[in-house]
């Protein structure tokens, strides 16, 4: 197991003593002395909590050689941005084919979606989801279905279905973009992303609905992002004039009030008197 030098190189590049970590931790120092010359074996709650404090994936601190890191990798722990944002490393997605090898869309269920980040790279959790197809969207993008929640992203309503298409590399995603953003903590959640991973390591999630605040999301805390495609409503969206549309029919008014004018101010001067 490469935990004890993993924990003993990670304290030392963010400049820690082992008492100061233990202390941080709420261990003894000799505990913790322990854990890095694997003397002893922390229990699954201490790795949750090295894990947290350093920021780095459970799986990362016991099954990767951080010896092998570069100056660059450091750099991004240093700066609290462990995650894999270009999705070149970590994410590998896992789906479901029909019997041509046509990857289907996944519809999770309202009842499945709490057990979504557990269960999203499961095999065993995704076969038992209903699965459908939509001959006008591109082979060569992979597509979900999500169950929305609440009212904070209208005109989607609740109960409705987004489709959204997987996003591999997050550093992608341009301000304004609505998307599926599966967390740790929140689980699903259907928002308006602006991406400030440059300069905040982080997501600013907003909703549509002004009641709601925007809020921000550490990439660490993410496990998948989907772009939004379309939609399945079970009821039909209330009428309303945009702020676009309303934008476009004031200037249309406007132009016919100036035609109007000139065909009345030509007319005067053609007036013989």
């Amino acid at each position: 197991m490469k935990l004890g030098n993993n924990l003993k190189l990670i304290r030392k590049s963010k400049k820690k003593s082992q008492e100061e970590v233990a202390s941080d931790l709420g261990l003894t120092r000799s505990s913790y002395s322990g854990y890095e010359n694997e003397i002893a074996e922390p229990g699954i709650e201490t790795l949750i909590a090295l894990s947290q404090y350093y920021a780095v994936p459970i799986d990362d601190l016991l099954t990767k050689d951080f010896s092998t890191f570069t100056e660059s990798d450091w750099t991004t722990i240093s700066s609290g941005l462990y995650a894999d944002i270009n999705g070149n490393n970590l994410r590998v997605l896992t789906s479901l084919v029909d019997a041509d090898d046509n990857e289907m869309i996944e519809l999770i269920p309202q009842q499945a979606r709490a057990g979504y980040t557990t269960g999203y790279a499961d095999p065993d959790y995704l076969k038992v989801l209903p699965t459908f197809s939509l001959p006008f969207l591109s082979k060569n993008r992979k597509y979900r279905s999500f169950p929305i929640m609440g009212d904070s992203m209208p005109p989607v309503d609740e109960g409705s279905f987004v489709v959204a298409e997987y996003i591999q590399n997050w550093g992608s995603v341009r301000n304004g973009t609505p998307c599926i953003v599966v967390t740790k903590d929140d689980g699903i959640v259907f928002k308006i992303v602006n991406n400030f991973i440059e300069t905040q390591q982080s997501f600013e999630l907003c909703s549509t609905n002004p009641l709601y605040l925007p809020y921000y999301v550490n990439v660490n805390e993410i496990v998948e992002m989907w772009k939004f495609v379309n939609y399945i409503s079970p009821s039909l969206p209330e009428m309303r004039i945009d702020d676009s549309t309303l934008t476009k029919s004031i200037q249309d008014l406007q132009r016919e009030i100036i035609d109007l004018k000139r065909t009345v101010t030509g007319g005067a001067k053609n007036v013989v008197h």
